[in-house]
């Protein structure tokens, strides 16, 4: 049992020992305060959910430090939290004690983020933030999290999100302005949807050309500019195989006559036959195929030696400049025109492809690698051309009004 103790200076300490028998105090300015405290701590103690009200004085970077360290993620998650931690969450939190953070501070936190950062950019502070703050209250450092009812700003869509390339876009205008070194590799990533980590860490023994087939059975996985190779896709569904079309299979038959393998067999390396890098990738071959191709920005001829460039900005307005060469010009674009079509789209483009074509639902999920249906139906389909046309005809034997004869 606890009791209460009245100290020389006229407050009233209430005593009393907690769930491991260690001896507790904490001194109060009234008697009825203290066994109101005391009382509510002798139920908590009796329903094992006790929480000492010393131990939240942990500041928050150390114990999210502890957290993260813990954690068993994959590499690329483990690196994508730590720079979300240390960029966003940590800045602000850090030095607060835990038991400091309360509900009215993290939202009004979050409100602030939300003024200078993405929605989907604070949908990942907040994560993490509450993640660590959940295991807190896991480990009986804080009572409660203070992150639940807290609001965060919807995620909606951009008329820049989701881009789909038509299949003839595809091979008509986009892989004939990809070098020679990487058009097999948009080829197979535009005709099977696989993932750009399912591309970069394929080897030749999983390609069959024959009966044109790829077998997913490891990824490359790039974290702070290193690529290695893990033995095993995303989820369990992700190990698949998926067929490759005609086209993709010309070219990759090319490829291989060109280009050697890598050290492991890869199909798909860089000029120094070392393994692809995203970011360089996107900035020295993919954008710059995609002005080439005429699917971000313009650039045209105005005469000998003399190129101009034009692009849009994200408010409408039309940018241009002049240079003396061509490769310069689009060089120019490929940095400064915003948004343009990504890498992954090419995977939205396909699932787009194979559901407009009446390919079953669970056909599309099996190929994409999807372990739920609604994964392909929610994330990975969008508006297909001809949509409003088979509409129409849906209804075209169906009158509203009786016929007269």
């Amino acid at each position: 049992m606890g009791h209460i103790i009245k100290t020389p200076a006229g407050t009233f300490r209430a005593n009393w020992r907690d769930a491991t028998g260690r001896q507790k105090a904490k001194t109060f300015p009234t008697r009825r305060q203290a066994a109101s405290f005391l009382a509510e701590t002798e139920t908590a103690i009796a329903r094992g959910g006790y929480v000492d009200p010393h131990a939240g004085r942990l500041p928050f970077g150390k114990y999210a430090e502890r957290w993260r360290e813990s954690r068993n993620d994959e590499l690329t998650t483990r690196a994508r939290d730590a720079s979300i931690l240390r960029t966003h969450v940590l800045p602000r939190w850090s030095d607060v004690p835990l038991h400091r953070i309360d509900h009215l501070a993290v939202q009004t936190w979050v409100t602030e983020l939300s003024a200078r950062r993405s929605p989907a950019t604070v949908a990942e502070c907040f994560r993490l933030l509450s993640a660590v703050l959940r295991s807190a209250v896991r480990d009986r450092l804080i009572g409660t999290n203070p992150c639940e009812g807290v609001k965060v700003p919807a995620r909606r869509r951009k008329d820049t999100d989701g881009h789909v390339l038509s299949r003839a876009d595809l091979v008509a205008r986009l892989l004939p302005a990809v070098p020679d070194r990487y058009r097999a590799l948009v080829a197979l990533a535009g005709g099977t949807g696989l993932r750009w980590g399912e591309c970069t860490g394929l080897r030749w023994e999983s390609l069959d050309l024959t009966r044109k087939t790829v077998e997913v059975v490891r990824v490359a996985v790039e974290v702070a500019g290193t690529v290695t190779s893990k033995p095993y896709p995303k989820s369990r569904a992700g190990r698949r195989t998926v067929p490759v079309p005609d086209f993709a299979v010309e070219l990759l038959t090319a490829h291989r006559e060109v280009f050697p393998a890598g050290p492991r067999g890869e199909v798909f390396t860089n000029s120094s036959s070392g393994p692809l890098r995203r970011t360089l990738f996107r900035a020295r071959v993919w954008r710059p195929s995609l002005v080439r191709a005429g699917l971000l920005g313009n650039v045209s001829r105005l005469g000998h030696f003399k190129w101009r460039a034009a692009w849009l900005d994200l408010d409408g307005v039309e940018w241009t400049a002049e240079f003396t060469t061509e490769r310069e010009a689009v060089a120019h674009v490929a940095k400064m025109a915003p948004g343009g079509l990504r890498f992954h789209d090419l995977r939205h483009s396909y699932a787009t492809e194979l559901v407009s074509r009446g390919v079953p639902v669970n056909d599309v999920q099996g190929v994409m690698g999807h372990e739920k249906p609604s994964t392909t139906l929610n994330l990975y389909t969008h508006r297909s051309d001809g949509r409003d046309q088979r509409i129409r005809e849906a209804f075209a034997d169906d009158p509203l009004t009786p016929n007269d004869d």
